[in-house]
Parts: structure tokens; sequence; C-alpha cells
């Protein structure tokens, strides 16, 4: 039998928990510009299901899931601070 792949993980800080059992996750990451050659910081928000106590600021880490509304793809895995 093949084995499961592992799932996708991001690791952000909260900008948002205003919805109800969602969360909005900014995901930053540092990428090299193609010409320049300068480091730039590249954002990216995803929304993710979550069912504890989740404030703004909380650095989380999410895991890739199946779809589970028109945006929502993520869970939150881990709560770091």
């Amino acid at each position: 039998m093949a084995e499961r792949k592992r799932r996708k993980s991001l690791s952000g800080v909260v900008i948002s928990n205003k919805m109800q059992n969602t969360i909005v996750v900014e995901v930053e990451r540092l990428v090299r510009h193609p010409v320049i050659g300068k480091v730039v910081r590249r954002r990216r928000k995803v929304y993710a299901d979550h069912s504890e106590d989740i404030q703004i600021g909380d650095r989380v880490v999410v895991v890739e899931t199946r779809p589970l509304s028109k945006l929502k793809r993520w869970r939150v895995f881990q709560k770091l601070g």
C-alpha cells in the first residue's frame, strides 16, 4: 500500500479572530528578488478553522485540510505563543 503524504504546514501570526470558529493568519516568507538579489518579504493571508481561544498576535501553526468553506482550507494545529 502507498503511504499517506504528510500535510503541508505553515506558521504565522493571527491578524483577525472576529469570525465564528475562523481566524485569519498572516504567513510571511523571505524570497530573494530574481533581478536585484535583495531579500524581500512576501506575505499571504490564510483562513483557518479553530475551536480553542486564540487572540490577535498569537503565533500558530496551521495544517492543510479538506475545504471547509469557500475560503477555509487550513486548520489550527498548534498555538505557539
